[in-house]
């Protein structure tokens, strides 16, 4: 049966095992994004879940838009800024403030939700980059055009093109996977489940692979328009 993967939250869980608690449930999608019991209207104004690369590129092309690529997706996480750990500076909390939507605690055991919130949070709950785009970081991740590739370093070049675009599509296959054979997109920006004991990837010059066929339920997008 169709569906996708859903991510448990402590509170939820009768027993504590290893690793993430993810689980496969059917009938998951964007709609009902943690089953059929459940819903959308009443986080309408939250990011959309549960979407796999076919999914997103429908849509962007129903909307006359585009996928941005990596380059494209991390110049406009950085709002501006040059060389920076985080979006917004070199501070995660400066102030003590909260500036992203990422796991409050120990991951995935213990969640605070000091910023009030368990799972998603609404777009612009929390402060924009200089460039006046939200929830650049955390929240959830978000697909790009381009082909996971690990970066070579034995030739590197003294002339960066000005849009670097990734891999291959056969070439961001991984042959030690579980479930062989499928190509893998780059994902950006971390997300609600991304803690400092366990994954750090909401900083902009963080990047992770995702196969195409994959929904889960902290993935989403954005889309851009090229002039």
């Amino acid at each position: 049966m169709p569906g996708s993967l859903v991510f448990v939250y402590p509170a939820l869980r009768r027993v504590r095992a290893p690793g993430p608690p993810w689980q496969w449930v059917a009938g998951a999608c964007w709609r009902y994004p943690r089953g059929p019991d459940s819903g959308i209207e009443a986080i309408e104004d939250h990011p959309v879940v549960q979407v796999a690369v076919p999914d997103m590129e429908a849509y962007a092309r129903w909307a006359g838009k585009s996928l941005p690529t990596e380059a494209e997706w991390e110049f406009a996480c950085r709002g501006g800024l040059d060389r920076k750990i985080y979006a917004w500076g070199d501070s995660f909390q400066p102030g003590g403030r909260i500036m992203a939507n990422t796991w409050q605690g120990d991951f995935p055991d213990q969640q605070f939700a000091l910023h009030g919130f368990s799972g998603t949070s609404p777009v612009g709950s929390f402060p924009p980059n200089g460039y006046g785009l939200l929830d650049m970081i955390g929240n959830v991740w978000e697909w790009t055009a381009d082909w996971f590739a690990m970066p070579d370093t034995r030739n590197k070049s003294c002339c960066i093109p000005g849009n670097p675009t990734g891999g291959s599509e056969s070439g961001s296959i991984d042959p030690q996977a579980a479930v062989a054979g499928l190509p893998r997109r780059v994902i950006k920006g971390g997300s609600h489940l991304c803690a400092p004991n366990y994954c750090q990837r909401y900083r902009p010059a963080a990047r992770a692979a995702q196969a195409i066929d994959s929904g889960t339920s902290h993935i989403g997008f954005r889309c851009i328009i090229r002039s």
